[in-house]
């Protein structure tokens, strides 16, 4: 094909990729989704067709840029850093010129800014060092070990078999073995190797004659070869300057050592003969393990058997006692104090009390206070969303995969664990619930929080059975929030439901020995590799009254919606006066309702009403009429106070009067608050629904309360309070508001606003 057809087919590509982003028409937006992974399939089965398609990716941007049409940017920008990750032959004036035009974006607001700086960064090594991001992303996901970048990834994929049928579970179960059957270490070294010499080489490299020679040596021989382009290439990129040049003279020394002086310099000589096409290097797959959702403690057993697989843990119910190894001195730096039984004196203990086996203290002499206040290392704010998961800073570091720094001296983050969820909001609940399960417990043992960074990623799987247009509004809303808040999310990840029923409905096939092209793995690796920009969601906490008074309160948490129904029995109530004959006492029941309103002042007014109501609704996203808008990412001390509101809905009953008698009628009345107390006052009972989860209902209830769930506090803290008097504890109060808790789900642009 002319490069006249090549470039006329790829911008025809392109222009159906911008399409899809403004599609109104359903019969568009049935195959949303389609055009971005053709596009990627026709350059990575085409390599040679890389170079143009940059261009005119890059044509478009200026074109968006000029044009001011800013919802296409995010979109191509994504598109055009994942094919020069894969890519090999991109002229350096390419990367040069793609990475001006981030230079220029960092000028607008959020997320364009953030998520051009995330790119320039990464294309500056691009530029200098070639292959150094297809180099990383392999050795992170396929868990190659190095010592130059030790850096590991792994996405968990959880699945609810009573929220996702069995044959969607088997169908993706069948596709990530096929897909992972074929990706052996040998063969990610191999394209490592592969593609960092053809980056470097160019044209200059005998691409068919190198992956001859690299399939036919031994393992320890091709890993002896991947370590020294591994270590060529980080050490050249860890360099403050680091040089084009003299990382191509490092490779060619490679090269000559694979392939032997004379054929590396014919290569050199004839610049690569026609028939001697660079052929097509894949990306692999990241690792990806399935798991059936059984219960919220499993998130947190197989983080830490993620971090730790080669320690022989017992897991049993009594997860508090767990040891883990090697963590232990990062607790012993989490005791807030130590109650000291002795003298203080280092003279009056007896030998070798205190002392750790190679201590340098044994060699101290003097008086020395012992087993006194020991002071944290950490800072005060590790606990908090920031130190978990927060917004990630804009300056971060370009070997780390995702900007995570030291939490602890000497601790790195090394690992990163994308959970990613498939199902609908009350699949959504129930990880909200595990995550709080899992903060809660880091005050307690802290040792996940340093050594990992969690990233957390959604896919809606709705039933197929209901219509298009009630899903959203049933299952769907955070779904649908997501989509509104980034347009790429909505086009590439809500689109990808259907096609998982279509991959369901196919007759299974258990021969993995053909090579296929599966759709749904390919959206799934798209979206867990460049879906970094989080939107945090407020996680709110209930606490539930009973009837019965000898049953205790029970907390429990929400994140999209509680739905309050009222029950047809009532609870006795001593003393209580008959009602007096000929009232009707209507539908529903009396409501005691107590909130703070929503004010744009910040200001706390606090309301009281009275009335009968069929029901009431919470919800924690706004409704679909509402525009999106906010900061992409929230942080507790700035994120404004109508972006972290309930949505009330109260169903209530009015009372009239006409000449055929009293009559009643519904009206919905809808406010906006962040906390509020409501009790049935009639000895009407009340049923409480989570997150639309039948398995999460509560019956018999006469009163509850919702407020925002605060960040857990360290258990360690807690008895500070008793060494406060009454009116310090007041004053404490007033000055430390408590942070929320805010569960972020990675998106591709954050809320654009």
């Amino acid at each position: 094909m002319e490069s006249s057809d090549v470039e006329l087919d790829l911008q025809r590509s392109v222009q159906a990729v911008l399409r899809e982003l403004s599609a109104q028409a359903p019969a568009l937006q049935s195959n949303q989704g389609m055009c971005r992974w053709s596009l990627h399939k026709k350059v990575e089965r085409d390599p040679g067709k890389s170079p143009a398609l940059v261009r005119i990716l890059l044509r478009e941007l200026e074109k968006a840029e000029r044009e001011d049409t800013r919802h296409v940017i995010l979109p191509l920008l994504h598109t055009l850093m994942y094919v020069l990750t894969k890519a090999t032959g991109i002229p350096e004036e390419l990367h040069r010129s793609t990475y001006a035009f981030c230079t220029r974006l960092l000028t607008l607001p959020a997320p364009y800014c953030t998520v051009a700086l995330d790119c320039a960064i990464r294309l500056k090594t691009e530029t200098a060092v070639p292959g150094t991001l297809y180099q990383r992303l392999v050795i992170a996901e396929q868990n190659l070990r190095s010592e130059l970048y030790p850096y590991q990834e792994r996405v968990f994929l959880f699945v609810d078999p009573e929220l996702v049928s069995p044959s969607v579970c088997s169908a993706l179960l069948l596709e990530l073995q096929a897909a992972q059957e074929q990706q052996t270490p040998e063969a990610c070294m191999r394209h490592v190797v592969s593609h960092a010499l053809q980056a470097a080489l160019g044209e200059a490299c005998q691409a068919g004659a190198l992956q001859k020679r690299l399939q036919a040596s031994p393992r320890r021989t091709l890993e002896r070869y991947f370590h020294a382009v591994v270590t060529a290439v980080e050490q050249m990129a860890s360099e403050p300057s680091p040089s084009r040049e003299g990382h191509l003279e490092r490779l060619e020394e490679i090269y000559c050592s694979l392939l032997g002086p004379a054929a590396a310099a014919r290569g050199r000589g004839d610049g690569g003969s026609v028939q001697d096409r660079p052929p097509s290097i894949p990306l692999p797959s990241p690792s990806i393990t399935f798991h059936l959702w059984t219960h919220e403690e499993q998130l947190w057993k197989e983080l830490v058997l993620f971090l730790r697989p080669h320690s022989h843990l017992r897991l049993s119910a009594d997860l508090e006692a767990l040891d883990l190894q090697g963590l232990g001195p990062d607790w012993e730096m989490a005791r807030a104090s130590v109650l000291s039984t002795d003298s203080g004196i280092e003279r009056d203990l007896p030998s070798g009390a205190d002392e750790l086996p190679g201590s340098p203290e044994m060699e101290r002499a003097g008086l020395q206070r012992k087993g006194g206040i020991k002071k944290r290392l950490w800072p005060p704010n590790i606990l908090m969303p920031s130190g978990w998961d927060g917004p990630s800073g804009l300056h971060r570091r370009t070997g780390q995969p995702s900007g995570d720094g030291e939490l602890l001296p000497g601790v790195s983050r090394l690992h990163t664990a994308r959970v990613l969820v498939l199902g609908d909001d009350r699949m959504l609940g129930r990880l909200a619930r595990a995550y709080h399960s899992l903060r809660k417990r880091e005050t307690q043992k802290f040792c996940l929080t340093p050594r990992l960074s969690l990233q957390l990623y959604y896919i809606p799987v709705l039933a197929p059975e209901k219509p298009a247009a009630s899903r959203h509004s049933e299952l769907g809303e955070l779904a649908a929030f997501l989509g509104r808040a980034d347009p790429w999310f909505e086009s590439i990840v809500n689109t990808l439901c259907p096609a998982i029923h279509k991959l369901a409905e196919m007759p299974l096939s258990l021969d993995t020995s053909q090579t296929v092209d599966p759709f749904i793995l390919d959206v799934i690796t798209y979206y867990v590799r460049m879906g970094a920009q989080p939107i945090y969601f407020q996680i709110y906490m209930v606490k539930i009254f009973f009837s019965d008074l000898s049953q205790d309160p029970v907390e429990d948490i929400f994140l999209t919606e509680l739905k309050v129904k009222m029950q047809d029995s009532k609870f006795p109530k001593e003393g209580c006066s008959p009602r007096r004959r000929g009232v009707a006492e209507g539908p529903g029941a009396e409501l005691f309702i107590c909130y703070q309103k929503a004010l744009l002042s910040h200001r706390a007014r606090e309301v009281t009403v009275s009335l009968r109501a069929t029901g009431l609704v919470l919800k924690a996203l706004p409704d679909s009429g509402t525009e999106v808008s906010g900061p992409t990412h929230w942080s507790p001390a700035a994120a404004p106070l109508t972006d972290m509101c309930l949505n009330v809905s109260v169903t209530e009953v009015i009372k009239s009067s006409n000449l055929a008698g009293r009559s009643f009628s519904t009206v919905t009345n809808t406010f906006r608050t962040a906390n509020i107390q409501i009790q049935s006052q009639d000895q009407k009972l009340l049923t409480l629904t989570l997150d639309k989860d039948g398995q999460r209902t509560f019956k018999d209830v006469v009163r509850f309360e919702v407020a925002p769930c605060p960040e857990p506090c360290s258990r360690a803290q807690k008895p500070k309070a008793s060494w406060l008097s009454s009116h310090g504890q007041e004053m404490e109060r007033t000055k430390a508001k408590a942070k929320p808790l805010l569960m972020p789900i990675n998106t591709f642009s954050g809320i654009v606003q």
